[in-house]
């Protein structure tokens, strides 16, 4: 019997997906592994467009293909974007098991703010594994341990991570993600002002892009937002399109609540993860 799972377009096959990733469905049947390696690909097509169904996509394939760490890891990040954060860290600490790699580190720092608990985010970032990241996932976890920080009311603390991050990492769209994150950080303090100005520096069109309200590939011009004296001229603002007097107003994502903590049970690498309990949204 064919398994179940969401209709496959008739176009997607497991060779659309990147030669490190078949190669780990080697250790499956041919028939299934073309089966799983099309729910994989139909997952990451998915996850931002319709990451309920990219969810649907991924359970499918770890149906046929839990024990492969490349199905788990869609498993847990299609997990993560429907906000299910249990499940997603469970997920992600078996793929971390599976393969050794800490990568997702950051993600998994964020399910815990998104189950309540920043201290939980906060500590893995002070773990050896931290260590190991590269550097965009090292500014990835600043990123979460900085609204972490806010969550806990330690507001000097959340920016004063953020101030760490080297320049040479905040360049691109990842720059923009830490502007962001500063004036996420800035409205958790009280100061709304202060994180509306620091948004006007940035490009209006590369802020709602990296915000996902645009897709289209423009230049990125990133101000050296964390100058808080830096004064910006006409030339300034004509080469990036900002108006001084209408500051950008893409609001930057937040993650995480705050409430009892809660213990999350980690599955055996073998088993699929079938009739979970529902994470807390978040806030």
């Amino acid at each position: 019997m064919r398994p179940s799972g969401p209709e496959l377009p008739e176009d997607v096959s497991m060779r659309q997906l990147d030669k490190a990733a078949r190669e780990r469905l080697r250790g499956l049947t041919k028939e299934n592994a073309e089966w799983v390696g099309a729910h994989l690909v139909m997952a990451g097509r998915l996850v931002d467009a319709d990451p309920e169904l990219a969810y649907e996509h991924a359970q499918a394939a770890v149906s046929r293909g839990g024990r492969v760490d490349v199905v788990r890891e869609a498993a847990g990040l299609t997990a993560y974007h429907t906000g299910r954060y249990a499940e997603a860290l469970r997920e992600l600490r078996t793929v971390r098991r599976l393969n050794g790699s800490s990568e997702h580190l950051p993600i998994m720092a964020d399910c815990e703010r998104g189950l309540g608990r920043p201290e939980r985010a906060v500590a893995l970032a002070a773990s050896d594994e931290a260590q190991t990241l590269d550097a965009e996932g090292r500014t990835e976890l600043a990123i979460v341990v900085s609204g972490a920080r806010s969550d806990l009311g330690e507001h000097d603390a959340a920016l004063a991570v953020l101030d760490k991050i080297p320049a040479a990492e905040r360049q691109g769209d990842l720059g923009i993600r830490v502007v962001q994150a500063r004036a996420v950080a800035l409205e958790a303090a009280g100061r709304e002002a202060e994180a509306a100005e620091l948004l006007s520096r940035v490009d209006p069109v590369a802020l709602a892009r990296v915000s996902g309200e645009v897709e289209e590939d423009e230049e990125v011009v990133v101000f050296d937002a964390f100058d808080e004296d830096a004064d910006l001229d006409e030339s300034d603002l004509e080469e990036s399109g900002t108006d001084a007097e209408e500051p950008a107003t893409a609001e930057p994502e937040d993650v995480g609540t705050t409430s009892a903590e809660a213990e999350v049970d980690e599955p055996s690498a073998g088993d699929a993860p079938g009739e979970e309990d529902d994470a807390e949204d978040r806030r």
